[in-house]
């Protein structure tokens, strides 16, 4: 994984980081399963402060990206969510959601429904 900061770019530090690291993931860069460094290593390694690198991830993780796995890590996910899927995965679930209620079905059954269907 290589993160180049660039001071004189108008973009916070942690965007970049951010940016980066989605890029990477989306282009292959960083394949799925892919350890990506601890929050204070790459802190460290970009001469960064911890909460600036902490922020990205929590983004990252947000958006889809990475996902933290306690002490074993943050990892690329093993299907990155781009923020168009997730867009429309999102309105898939309003529309799932509207209709159960419109039926009257409880959430549970609703959940129950979807685990079912997921194998």
């Amino acid at each position: 994984m290589r993160i180049v900061i660039d001071p004189d770019v108008g973009e916070p530090p942690y965007e970049q980081v951010r940016r980066q690291i989605a890029s990477q993931a989306a282009d292959g860069t960083l394949g799925p399963g892919a350890r990506i460094p601890t929050v204070r290593a790459l802190a460290h390694d970009l001469g960064l402060a911890v909460n600036t690198v902490a922020k990205a991830y929590r983004a990252l993780e947000a958006e889809g990206v990475v996902e933290t796995l306690g002490r074993r890590g943050t990892f690329v996910r093993t299907s990155v969510m781009t923020a168009d899927v997730s867009r429309a995965a999102a309105a898939a679930a309003d529309a799932y959601v509207s209709e159960l209620r419109r039926l009257g079905l409880a959430r549970t059954e609703g959940v129950r429904m979807v685990e079912d269907r997921w194998l």
